[in-house]
């Protein structure tokens, strides 16, 4: 079972590594923050536009996170060094008028701090040089000292700080059963079959395993809280790959014990790619937002929980391998979609891909924002977008 007592440091509380900082929420900046249109939506209060930013929006569909991550000399030193992280973190804001930046970072961190020893080969994704696939490792898992992430929540406060209250900070973590994914395979896969297995043969270890990721995620999303991010975001990468049932067990109610310990006042997001069929179930998590992936119909998701919760997403990434007229076209498409009452954040449905031209991001942001913003988009009333279409 999901384990029912608080992570380190207590129910809604951060403490341990950052416990002497106090979340930077609205407000805290001297004037405030310039653009709090993503906070805004979260909490589905009314903005003067559609808020855009981008899964994968810092990494290497731009020229200059490569020429850095070159000099730096591998994606740990980037993930590491609070200074790089930072610059890494600002870099697609100096291109587009995003309306948040998010952390960073990488979703591994946890499993890292646990002692599982993470390295990126080039080319080749994440490698664990020690798994948990067996009992005796699972039971010896333990939440680690957060002082082993410090260098994250270092990274929170010199982001903040370089913002200057421009726009908000996202911090993030991987779900509890995406971690688990790979800590069980060592590294990425195509299914994930060991887990998958492990679902049905031992669904007590898998249980273990997901309910020691909630208490460090909890703890660890705490302390990013605590450092100053403005909302928090669990990605569940690889939850749809469960059946519906499994899904909820573990997944879906690992994230709800996550969701339940973070401070109330810092909105929040959950992400799991291939959830279709769960969606009701994900709506009632906790989490102020649903990202929604491009298989997802964000029209009718509107419809039916709209008034419960806002919703991300949720352009099909590859749209923008296209040219920017299409790039254009098929974001304004969702933004009619998600229509014009107010808890919409506009995002792409996973990540970023890495042979994106950022000429195509830059097309995307401003078709967004000019198909919301011009009649008050997402406040109310029907952008100028949907009345010239005819309406929904």
């Amino acid at each position: 079972m999901i384990a029912a007592g608080p992570p380190q440091g207590g129910n809604h509380a951060p403490s341990g590594a950052g416990a002497a900082a106090k979340p930077q929420a609205l407000g805290d900046h001297p004037g405030g923050l310039q653009n709090d249109t993503l906070l805004r939506a979260l909490r589905r209060e009314p903005t003067p536009h559609v808020p855009v930013w981008l899964m994968r929006q810092a990494g290497r569909y731009l020229p200059e996170y490569a020429a850095l991550r070159a000099k730096a000399g591998s994606f740990m030193a980037l993930a590491t060094t609070p200074s790089l992280a930072t610059e890494v973190t600002l870099q697609p804001l100096a291109r587009f008028p995003l309306d948040a930046a998010i952390l960073f970072s990488d979703i591994l961190t946890v499993p890292d701090a646990m002692g599982l020893g993470l390295s990126f080969a080039e080319g080749e994704g994440p490698r664990f040089a020690r798994t948990a696939a067996d009992e005796p490792a699972i039971r010896a898992l333990r939440v680690p000292d957060l002082a082993k992430l410090r260098y994250v929540f270092d990274a929170v406060g010199e982001i903040k700080r370089a913002l200057a209250g421009r726009v908000p900070l996202i911090g993030f973590a991987g779900s509890p059963f995406t971690l688990a994914c790979y800590m069980i395979e060592g590294g990425g896969s195509a299914d994930f079959a060991a887990v998958r297995r492990m679902a049905f043969a031992r669904p007590d270890l898998l249980e273990r395993l997901v309910s020691v990721n909630a208490d460090a995620v909890a703890a660890y999303l705490c302390e990013q809280a605590a450092a100053g991010a403005d909302a928090l975001m669990l990605f569940d990468t690889w939850g749809g790959l469960l059946t519906p049932d499994a899904y909820r067990r573990f997944s879906l109610a690992s994230m709800r014990a996550v969701i339940a310990r973070l401070p109330r006042e810092v909105p929040t997001i959950v992400f799991t790619k291939g959830a279709a069929a769960t969606l009701d179930d994900i709506v009632q998590s906790g989490a102020s937002c649903v990202g929604l992936d491009w298989t997802m119909d964000l029209r009718e998701a509107r419809r039916r929980h709209g008034a419960r919760v806002a919703f991300q997403g949720n352009l099909d990434p590859l749209a923008l391998l296209t040219d920017p007229a299409t790039v254009e076209r098929a974001a304004t498409e969702v933004v009619v979609a998600a229509g014009p009452a107010p808890g919409y954040v506009f995002n792409v449905g996973h990540g970023v891909v890495p042979a994106t031209p950022p000429d195509h991001v830059a097309a995307l942001v401003a078709a967004v924002h000019r198909a919301s913003s011009v009649t008050g988009g997402a406040s109310g009333t029907p952008p100028r977008a949907v009345q010239q279409r005819g309406g929904d």
